[in-house]
Formats: structure tokens, C-alpha cells, sequence
């Protein structure tokens, strides 16, 4: 394992969204020397996702701009975070293992996708709402096919818009939540007018898309990919021909690296998330956490709490306290979406036993009742062995009841063991690993050995 750099970072930021490039700017502003740290080959985020027809999101082009008005950043694009220690974070990039050393952390990790299980959800044609608008920004083949939008939240409504503006025949757009939810949403919105105006442009560019409340997913079928959708409305159930379904069911914060570092963890919703306090520091010292890892809370939480802990991060505590007021108002409005969208019952007893809940493994969720924990359960079935590690099937079994997130710092991070991802037998063996023990623990690893909670 090599160094990639022999100084000290004084702010290394995890992620490059909204609130991983608000963080680098103000820490940078104050001449603080920063290096960004993120998974995709350009800064962004998924909601700055750039897009192949359509160029960079205005929101990103300023973004980049304002950050190079700084001292200049240190860039680790298209590079996984492998594993964390305090002080120390380990980066698997194309040419292997590398450590960086900081004086603090900013995690700005984000979100995932919420996906729930129903009858046909594998099928080939079958995706996120979320992933297929990311797919479709970067070249995936939409014009002219047929899709069907559903879940809940306001995202439905800017993946659908992403679709149409790439050819798509956007069907309709069915939001679970009750009308009467709807327009409660709708009606609080003049607080915050961009927001209002957000919503009335996203609407005015699905002129003629149906949106259908109180309606859902309850089966997908077709032969060898998804050809029909049964969902349920207030009048019954009806069936739809498409050619491409897209269900998403709102986000849920990602904490692997959090959780590995042994940050503590709250309640949020049926999951869980960093939990941080006025200046956005963890109960970890010299860790942050900004944005969707903090609650999901849209893209002005984001960079509100991204530049508080990079001004925090880089000891400018007046700077940061400045934007207190505005950061309350931002979460405001992000409390405002649990309240109006939050996941019926009927949409989680839409798997049935046979239902596939683990994809990796293939597992149903017969298979998954009946055992004393989610422990219990994984070394019976094998579910969250595979390659998401656990990402889709646990959220979606905390969602349907069957083992909910622990909020619980210790119990999250005994789970977090590095890789934090998939990767190869050759990076292993670099940190640390022999042929013999590459299933072992953590603390084989030499990042584990120099201090690691996990």
C-alpha cells in the first residue's frame, strides 16, 4: 500500500454532491488545504448526475465555479472508499490502495434509493424511478419506450420529467400517498417559494402525464421482461401495458462509512442516521456528516449543512454560525415529506412469500421469517452476502418490519467491516489480506491494526 500524499489533508470530504462540494468550498475559502474523495468519474452527486444530452446542471457549473475561487482541491474522482480509520481513510482508485491522512472529515455520503419488493420487481425492464433517471442521463436508450412511473415523493416527478425530455412515453406518474396528502404537501410550499416554483416547472413539463394519487405497484408482469403492471387505485385494480417500469419509494442515508468510523446513529423514519449537532460534528472528534446522511432533506439542506461543516471543518466558527437560520428553514421543509408521503401499509404487504427480497442471493421472504435477528436470518440464508451487501434487502426488510435498522452506534459498526464495497482479491492481498483469511475480520487489515472501531 502506498501513500498518495505525504502531507496531512487538513479537510478530506467524502462525497462530491451538493453537500460535499459546499463543504470543500468553505473549507477552502479559508485557505484550508481540501481533497475530495467520490465514487463517480465527475463531481455532482445523483442529483447533479451530468447529463450526456443535456450537459452539466447549472446548479453543478456554479457549484464548480464558486469552489475554484479557493485554494485549489485536491480531486480523487472515480475512487471507493475502502475502508476508515480515525485520522486515516483508505481509497481503492485504478491503480490500487492508497491512504489518506486528515485533520478532519466531512462524510457527505448521501442517499440510496428506497426499493421495496412486489411480485415481478426482478424482472428485466424493472428499476428504480431513481436509477433509471441516473441510466438514461448517462446514454441508456429511452425514446419511444413506454413507462410506467410510481412510489412516492416529489423525486417521481423529476425522474419522470428526465425520462420525457429523453423521448420516453411517461404513462403516469402513481403516488401512493393519498390525494388529500398531496395537496396538504402543495399547499405548504408557498414558504418556500423556490421550491413552489420547482414544483409548478416539473409539472408544467409533464403537461399531460396523468399523476394519480393513491395509487401503487402491486405486480409486474411479462415472459422475459416486464410487459404489464397491476396497480391499485381507489376504483380497483387496473392493468398497464409498458415497456419500462420505474418504482422508488423516496431515499435512505448511507452510513457504511459512518457506521465504520462508529459514529452514532439516530432514529429516522424506519432507518437511521448520523446524528450531528449544531456545528454538523459527529460523536466522533474531528468527523462531520452534511446532507442526505444526516436525514433526507433535499438538495438546500445539503449545501447549507455541507458549507456549516466545512467552515466548522476548517475552524471558521463564525463563518459557519452565519448560516444557523438558514439551515433551520431548509429543514423545514425536508420535515415536511415524511409527513406527506410516508409508505402506506397495503405497499409493504405487496410481497408475497415467494417474493424475492435478497436479488444477490435470491432469497424470498419465506425464507426470512421465523429468525431471531437479522443475524440470525443472514447466516441462514445468505441474505446481504451479495454484491450490494445488504444495501436493497435490509432497507426493504426494515421497511416491511422483519428486522429494523438499529439506531444503536456500536451494533451498526460491528457490522461495517471494510471492503465497504466489492472489490478485488488483489486489493485484499495490498491491505493486508492472505488467501487464507481473506473472509476474516477487520482487524487483519493495516488500517484495521492502526485503530479501527469496526
Amino acid at each position: 500500500m502506498t501513500d498518495a500524499h505525504d502531507v496531512l489533508i487538513d479537510v478530506l470530504v467524502v462525497g462530491a454532491g451538493p453537500a460535499g462540494l459546499a463543504a470543500a468550498r468553505a473549507a477552502a475559502s479559508h485557505g484550508a488545504q481540501v481533497a475530495l474523495v467520490d465514487l463517480q468519474a465527475r463531481a455532482g452527486g445523483q442529483v447533479w448526475r451530468p447529463d450526456v444530452q443535456r450537459g452539466i446542471a447549472p446548479g453543478l457549473h456554479r457549484a464548480l465555479a464558486e469552489l475554484e475561487r479557493g485554494v485549489p482541491v485536491q480531486w480523487h474522482l472515480a475512487t471507493q472508499a475502502f475502508a476508515s480509520a480515525p485520522g486515516r481513510l483508505l481509497i481503492e482508485q485504478e491503480q490500487g490502495l492508497h491512504e489518506l491522512r486528515y485533520r478532519s472529515l466531512v462524510l457527505a455520503t448521501g442517499a440510496r434509493e428506497l426499493l421495496l419488493p412486489f411480485p415481478g420487481w426482478t424482472l428485466p425492464g424493472a428499476s428504480g424511478a431513481g436509477a433509471l433517471q441516473a441510466l438514461v442521463k448517462q446514454g441508456w436508450p429511452i425514446a419511444g419506450r413506454r413507462v410506467l412511473v410510481a412510489g412516492s415523493g416529489p423525486l417521481l416527478l423529476a425522474a419522470a420529467a428526465t425520462l420525457r425530455a429523453h423521448g420516453a412515453q411517461v404513462l403516469a406518474i402513481c403516488e401512493q400517498a393519498p390525494a388529500a396528502s398531496v395537496r396538504g404537501f402543495a399547499a405548504r410550499l408557498w414558504r418556500w417559494p423556490a421550491k413552489l416554483a420547482q414544483a409548478a416547472a416539473l409539472r408544467a413539463r409533464l403537461a399531460g402525464v396523468p399523476y394519480r394519487c393513491g395509487a401503487w405497484v402491486r405486480a409486474a408482469y411479462g415472459e422475459r421482461k416486464v410487459s404489464e403492471v397491476e396497480i391499485e387505485t381507489a376504483r380497483g385494480v387496473e392493468r398497464i401495458a409498458c415497456d419500462q417500469l420505474a418504482v422508488g419509494y423516496g431515499l435512505v442515508p448511507n452510513l457504511e462509512l459512518a457506521r465504520q468510523l462508529g459514529c452514532a446513529t439516530v432514529p429516522h423514519g424506519r432507518h437511521a442516521a448520523v446524528r450531528v449537532d449544531a456545528r454538523q460534528a459527529t460523536s466522533v472528534a474531528g468527523v462531520y456528516a452534511a446532507g442526505e446522511a444526516c436525514g433526507i432533506g433535499g438538495i438546500d439542506c445539503a449545501r447549507i449543512e455541507g458549507a456549516i461543516a466545512g467552515h466548522h471543518a476548517a475552524g471558521f466558527d463564525d463563518a459557519a454560525r452565519a448560516l444557523y437560520p438558514r439551515r433551520q428553514r431548509a429543514r423545514g421543509f425536508a420535515a415536511l415529506l415524511p409527513a406527506h408521503f410516508t409508505v402506506r401499509d397495503e405497499v409493504r404487504a405487496c410481497a408475497t412469500a415467494d417474493t424475492l427480497v435478497c436479488r444477490c442471493e435470491d432469497v424470498p421472504l419465506a425464507r426470512l421469517q421465523g429468525w431471531a435477528d437479522a443475524r440470525a436470518a443472514k447466516l441462514a440464508t445468505r441474505c446481504g452476502m451479495g454484491s450490494c451487501q445488504g444495501r436493497i434487502c435490509g432497507a426493504a426488510l426494515a421497511e416491511l418490519n422483519a428486522y429494523p435498522v438499529s439506531s444503536d452506534s456500536a451494533a451498526g459498526a460491528s457490522l461495517m467491516r471494510p471492503p465497504l464495497f466489492p472489490t478485488r482479491l488483489a486489493e485484499l492481498a495490498q491491505a493486508g489480506f492472505s488467501p487464507a483469511d481473506a473472509s476474516a475480520s477487520v482487524a487483519s487489515t493495516s488500517i484495521a491494526s492502526q485503530g479501527s472501531t469496526s
